[in-house]
């Protein structure tokens, strides 16, 4: 037996372990797909989750420049990769899913590709197969944040500088995360406190969030908003209500939730529908 069989079977048995590359999907089955790793695959999703564009109330300048940009790169132009950031329920991720519906209705080449934080370290994989695609790919992922101890945010610097090959020219990433650094304030000053160099400790992390193009914030909403947001789910579905009565008990829903936002606004309006037969 020669030095080189057992070499030769630890080499074949590491094959074998190895996943299979994933087959590129039918980009015309469907306008959105969502990435699965092991076994790698991307499914199409038929019907998408979201909310129209008109509905999306007091983020109007957030919605103008994502608007702007995903046209742009849908153009075939320069865009920016994008961080939606901030409060809970306000529609970050309902934006980004609505933008690229707008979008898309011009432009079918646009797809959209739903990838989950602990796939992260697959991400390489995924960049391969979207590479080769013929359509133009935003590369979303919701509710993006790392621990302290998480090194999925390693794979992130994947698609956001793109290592030696670069990005794809075909693949923007958008995201959205409740935190503008990606990592909570506590972690990041308990690590510079301690750190030898502690302005080296954290930059790495820290820098992440300076590696997207646009920083679009998402604030608390204010009562007028909130209510503009009722209003508008009301018209557009069809639920009569007078106006004294749905500030009454909208205020009263707010209320008992302990919180005013996008979210809540459509929490009331799908129990209002509800109550007046409406479906929704």
């Amino acid at each position: 037996m020669s030095m080189s069989d057992p070499l030769e079977r630890i080499a074949a048995a590491l094959e074998r372990l190895r996943p299979a590359p994933a087959e590129a999907p039918n980009w015309d089955e469907a306008s959105a797909f969502v990435w699965h790793a092991d076994p790698d695959r991307l499914e199409p999703v038929a019907n998408v989750n979201r909310v129209d564009l008109d509905l999306l109330l007091g983020i109007n300048r957030a919605r103008d420049i994502l608007i702007e940009n995903t046209r742009q790169f849908a153009d075939g132009f320069a865009a920016n990769n994008a961080l939606l950031w901030g409060s809970r329920g306000m529609g970050k991720s309902s934006l980004v899913k609505a933008v690229h519906a707008a979008i898309s209705g011009d432009h079918p080449q646009l797809k959209l590709v739903e990838v989950q934080r602990e796939d992260l370290p697959s991400i390489g994989r995924l960049l391969t197969l979207l590479r080769a695609a013929h359509v133009q790919i935003i590369l979303f992922c919701d509710d993006l944040s790392f621990s302290h101890d998480d090194q999925h945010y390693k794979s992130l610097k994947a698609v956001l500088d793109g290592g030696v090959e670069g990005r794809p020219d075909n693949v923007i990433f958008y995201a959205t995360s409740n935190r503008r650094h990606l990592m909570p304030r506590d972690m990041i000053e308990n690590e510079r406190s301690s750190a030898i160099n502690p302005s080296e400790a954290v930059e790495e992390k820290v820098s992440l969030s300076d590696r997207f193009g646009l920083w679009l914030g998402f604030h608390p909403c204010s009562q007028d908003d909130y209510l503009a947001m009722i209003r508008g789910y009301c018209d557009a579905y069809g639920v009569e209500i007078a106006d004294e009565d749905l500030r009454a008990e909208a205020i009263e829903w707010q209320a008992t939730r302990g919180a005013r936002s996008g979210r809540v606004a459509w929490q009331y309006f799908t129990d209002l529908a509800g109550r007046k037969g409406v479906r929704v």
